[in-house]
């Protein structure tokens, strides 16, 4: 099978977003130069059995540094606005188990709303093949689902499959979000040299995995310049990397990792297979449902870049889900 470019997304018309021109505050001499920061944000409960609670432009809050950012607009991702483009992205060497898993999937697929396009993919050889491009048949998104091959390609790496993922998806202002159903190894960078720091110092020695995949830094900064928020299930892969718990601690610290940072979740039973994916599924529905788009001003600097803040709320019992840095466009 080839690795296919993603198509150019169908244009429908309830899935556009058009963001208005904040008129909430007026422009000060601190909002002079300011550039208008666009980012997707989730409301989570601090309870997992407590409601998703809804929030007011009012309750966000914005950082940058000591500095507190102008908050122009935030806009429910519902009604006229819930345009979303979900693509599922599961590796091919995950062992054959995780088919009983797969219904559950199917069924999520069917429930979702006529906004949502879904894309499906498998993760093989640093790269995706597209099973089934961005539709709003959703049928014919289940039906692209199948058995995961269950084997190892000579360059397997979900973090490097994402990138291209990432790297070959159409910007639009709607919604863009990856479920990933992995291990996290990266079988391809799993072994690199490290000289020894205390004992007999033998030099460069190659060592099983000792740290976490470089890829996974690299994943996160492109996820979070096109604004694409990374979720995961996590599930147990083939090979002897898969018999190893260290290696296995590693790959899923590293989708922990990559979906803290550009504002989604990790779903594990730690490194085991879950029963059933229902319970994720249902948690990721109420995300869906209770994202918002906040759109704020950052001063530019030079050249476009990725820009570190933090998103606050005093809200009751509310936690708010984003990426941990956005990307800003230069100044004039």
């Amino acid at each position: 099978m080839k690795n296919y470019k993603l198509l150019r997304v169908p244009l429908v018309a309830c899935c556009l977003l058009i963001f208005m021109v904040g008129t909430t505050y007026p422009q000060d001499k601190a909002a002079a130069g300011a550039v208008q920061v666009h980012v997707v944000i989730t409301a989570e409960s601090e309870r997992d059995d407590s409601e998703f609670p809804a929030l007011r432009q009012g309750d966000v809050r914005v950082m940058k540094g000591k500095t507190v950012l102008q908050v122009s607009q935030l806009i429910p991702a519902r009604g006229d606005n819930a345009a979303l483009q979900l693509f599922i992205l599961i590796d091919d060497t995950l062992d054959s188990h995780v088919g009983n898993n797969l219904s559950d999937i199917r069924e999520f697929i069917g429930v979702q709303p006529t906004t949502t396009l879904i894309g499906v993919g498998y993760m093989s050889n640093a790269g995706v093949n597209i099973a089934q491009n961005f539709t709003p048949d959703h049928a014919l998104a289940a039906k692209a689902l199948r058995l995961p091959r269950g084997n190892l390609s000579t360059m397997d790496s979900p973090y490097l499959s994402l990138i291209s993922l990432v790297k070959s998806w159409p910007q639009q202002n709607v919604r863009r979000e990856v479920l990933m159903v992995t291990d996290g190894i990266d079988r391809l960078r799993g072994e690199k040299p490290a000289a020894s720091q205390l004992g007999p110092r033998f030099g460069p020695v190659y060592h099983s995995m000792p740290t976490m995949s470089p890829d996974v830094d690299s994943a996160s900064e492109i996820s979070q310049r096109y604004n694409v928020i990374v979720h995961s299930f996590y599930a147990v892969g083939v090979g002897r990397s898969a018999r190893s718990s260290w290696d296995l601690q590693i790959g899923l610290s590293g989708l922990s990792k990559l979906a803290d940072e550009t504002g989604g979740e990790c779903f594990s039973l730690g490194t085991s297979n879950a029963v059933s994916f229902k319970p994720y599924l249902e948690r990721l529905q109420k995300i869906f449902d209770n994202q918002y788009f906040l759109v704020f001003l950052a001063t530019p600097g030079k050249k476009p870049e990725l820009q570190r803040v933090k998103l606050t709320t005093e809200a009751p019992n509310v936690e708010i889900a984003a990426p941990d840095n956005v990307w800003v466009s230069a100044g004039k």
